[in-house]
Parts: C-alpha cells; structure tokens; sequence
C-alpha cells in the first residue's frame, strides 16, 4: 500500500459518519491496526 492511499483509507474513514469524538477515536484505531498489518506483510 502506498501512502497515498493510506491517507484516502484513513480520511474515509474519519468522513463515513463518525457523529462523535468516540467514533472518531475507533475509526482511527481501526485505520492504525489496518496500516501495522500492512507493514507486518513487509
């Protein structure tokens, strides 16, 4: 994955409809263990 679309990744995921500080925090997370398992493959 390249940078370009980790960032696309990560700001969907903050746009998809997080309502709350909380649901920002866990779309975040979520993004950040997606981009540990992609650099574990490498």
């Amino acid at each position: 994955m390249t940078k370009k679309t980790v960032l696309w990744l990560i700001a969907a995921a903050v746009l998809a409809g997080c309502n709350t500080f909380q649901g920002i925090g866990k779309d975040v997370q979520k993004a950040g263990e997606k981009i540990e398992e992609a650099a574990r493959r490498k």
